[in-house]
């Protein structure tokens, strides 16, 4: 019998034995690499952690203990070992249990995470309400990876913990990866950090050695080698960021080797104030083709086991169309580089940076400076195209408005990962963009309806406009044929009308202005016909089309894949406002809760947007209320 089928909680991993330890890590390999096989999700990142999750969850006592885990997406092991092991096949399945960790799931998991460089904060918050409310001392440990620890965020966080001098443990996962491989002076500062292991081994015997002297001469010998070993840090051991943060520095540690893990985790129980424990793991252990792709294989679709090759049919996407006609462009303007944050397979960038390695920047999981970088590239006559998914894009709001926006700069910001994003659930849907883009002065926002309009709106960006523009796009592709030159360039703040109606009209952005087509197409074989228009631009709008639309017409529609607290039919309500038009006006958008993870269609039928179900909205309007 595995030993994996008896395995529902932590406490029935501390029955085992270490051999037994190291076998329940190979079959969770084996279950997470079948599983994502079928479902798609992180994979190389959690073959990376699956003998830490299980020496944190022997060591500790969660969820007493607190296990918070940055960015979430390393978690399969954790959610296997807490009980959710005969759920497992529904991983990022529609009403299935996430791809993250998820505090409704179950009481081990201590925050719904999605984002990285906060757990430092959250174990900091716990540790310091813990002591403020005179509760009991229980372990709060924040699992952080390379490329998150350099984040704004957690410096902050790293540098407060020093401070206060809490109880908190940071588990530093090293496995010289962020997505892409880490990249900046850090990243080259832990690898050096490896090379001390001797240095640190050396440290604790003496230390332990000097403690059985007479207590006199031993408190001397300890002083004694504390100021040497201040000496000797620079040389031997770089640990010193860590120590000098206020940190006590423990490692590194082979993160795969259980029986050490356990030992050091059981050790560090009883030191007091923050530690750093340096762990070393390989991202995709256990899995040929994810070991030696961990880029390509961090977040996969269904894919053969066999082979590692993706089972989805290559077709063209919003993301590939975006790299490809970046290259393009690029090749035209010498001036245009490309920065991204930690996201170039994922962002479509790979071409790009092949073709253009001088002008393409990977900034690593650091938002913020991103845009305050692009917007330096861009005062010095450069033109930055800043790609980065939607949902991230909000962590740099504060630099778009005061660095990019109030400098109208001509930065492009291409923002990938609009509206709902499917099985990464709520942490990853991008459906507050148009909302927090079209609030910026000076900012232009546009969406385009297929990788046609795209193309378009990357050649308006780079070659007409000059000043702070987002082009906004979903996840995945609509099919295009690509048919070249039977659609008219972009214009500024123009709209294009694609049919005429008498019965209403549609005004539709982005993904939506297929779903009112098929919509229209139906409500035409009820003899209902409506003008459906593309607005293209969810800022500024087409005031002229709006006005002359609804003054013709006296019912108006809009459609837009965002939220509909603000976004582009608020837009459209404030220039009917303004100019005191009696319109009567209906916005469709996406509901103001935080959805949950499924297939993009299944969430977006859940929302509504399903043609036979808009038609007999459409026409209840259009047709039946007065």
């Amino acid at each position: 019998m595995p030993i994996i089928d008896s395995i529902n909680s932590p406490a029935d991993i501390k029955k085992l034995s270490i051999s037994e330890l190291n076998q329940l890590a190979q079959e969770i390999r084996d279950l997470i690499i079948n599983t994502t096989a079928q479902t798609g999700g992180h994979l190389a990142t959690n073959l990376g952690v699956v003998e830490l999750t299980i020496a944190l969850h022997y060591a500790f006592r969660a969820p007493r203990d607190q296990i918070i885990w940055d960015v979430g997406h390393q978690c399969y092991a954790h959610k296997i070992i807490t009980g959710r092991r005969r759920l497992f096949s529904s991983l990022r399945q529609y009403q299935g249990i996430a791809g993250f960790p998820k505090r409704s799931e179950s009481i081990y998991d201590v925050f719904d995470t999605g984002h990285s460089g906060n757990s430092i904060s959250l174990a900091l918050g716990l540790a310091t309400g813990d002591r403020l409310l005179g509760q009991q001392r229980r372990y709060t440990i924040a699992v952080i990876g390379d490329g998150s620890i350099v984040s704004g965020m957690a410096l902050e966080a790293l540098n407060h913990a020093g401070a206060l001098k809490e109880d908190v443990i940071v588990v530093l996962n090293d496995n010289e990866m962020s997505i892409a491989r880490s990249t900046g002076a850090i990243a080259t500062y832990l690898n050096r950090i490896i090379t001390g292991r001797v240095y640190n081994r050396l440290r604790d015997d003496v230390w332990l050695l000097l403690g059985h002297l007479p207590r006199n001469l031993s408190e001397r010998a300890r002083l004694t080698a504390r100021k040497v070993e201040e000496g000797l840090k620079n040389l031997v051991a770089p640990s010193l960021l860590f120590e000098e943060l206020g940190f006590r520095y423990i490692g590194p540690i082979d993160g795969h080797n259980i029986k050490e893990l356990i030992d050091t985790f059981q050790r560090i129980k009883k030191l007091n104030g923050p530690i750093l424990v340096h762990v070393v793991t390989k991202k995709g252990k256990g899995y040929r083709p994810a070991l030696k792709e961990p880029e390509y294989f961090h977040g996969v679709g269904p894919f053969d086991i066999a082979t590692g090759r993706i089972k989805e049919n290559a077709k063209r996407t919003f993301t590939s169309t975006f790299g490809n006609k970046l290259v393009e462009l690029a090749e035209q303007d010498r001036r245009i580089v490309v920065i991204t944050a930690g996201m170039c397979l994922g962002t479509g960038l790979i071409p790009f940076r092949d073709k253009f390695p001088q002008r393409f920047f990977d900034v690593g999981i650091c938002e913020q400076h991103a845009v305050s970088f692009a917007a330096g590239l861009a005062q010095s006559g450069l033109r930055p195209v800043v790609a980065i998914y939607s949902t991230f894009l909000m962590r740099a709001i504060d630099q778009i408005l005061q660095d990019v926006c109030l400098q109208r700069l001509p930065v492009v910001f291409a923002v990938d990962r609009a509206g709902l994003v499917g099985e990464d659930g709520p942490t990853h849907h991008g459906n507050y963009d148009l909302s927090y883009l079209t609030m910026l002065p000076e900012m232009v926002v546009l969406a385009p309806r297929d990788e046609l309009d795209l193309e378009l709106m990357l050649d308006f960006a780079l070659t007409e406009y000059s000043g702070p523009i987002a082009v906004r796009y979903p996840k995945g592709g609509t099919d295009f044929p690509g048919e070249q030159g039977k659609r008219a360039a972009i214009e500024l703040g123009r709209g294009e009308v694609l049919c005429e109606g008498r019965d209403g009209a549609v005004l539709a952005i982005g993904s939506m202005v297929n779903y009112a087509l098929q919509t229209a197409e139906l409500l035409r074989e009820r003899g209902i016909y409506i003008t459906v228009v593309d607005a293209k631009f969810a800022k500024p709008v087409d005031e002229d089309l709006i006005l002359k639309t609804a003054s013709t017409t006296g019912k108006l529609i809009t459609m837009e894949e965002n939220t509909l607290l603000g976004g582009f039919g608020n837009c459209v309500s404030l220039v009917l406002e303004r100019n005191k038009i009696a319109c009567k006006l209906r916005r469709f958008g996406l509901s103001d809760i935080f959805i949950s993870h499924g297939s993009r269609d299944r969430l977006l039928a859940d929302q509504g947007f399903i043609a036979p179900q808009l038609a007999a909205i459409f026409e209840g309007f259009f047709i039946n209320e007065k």
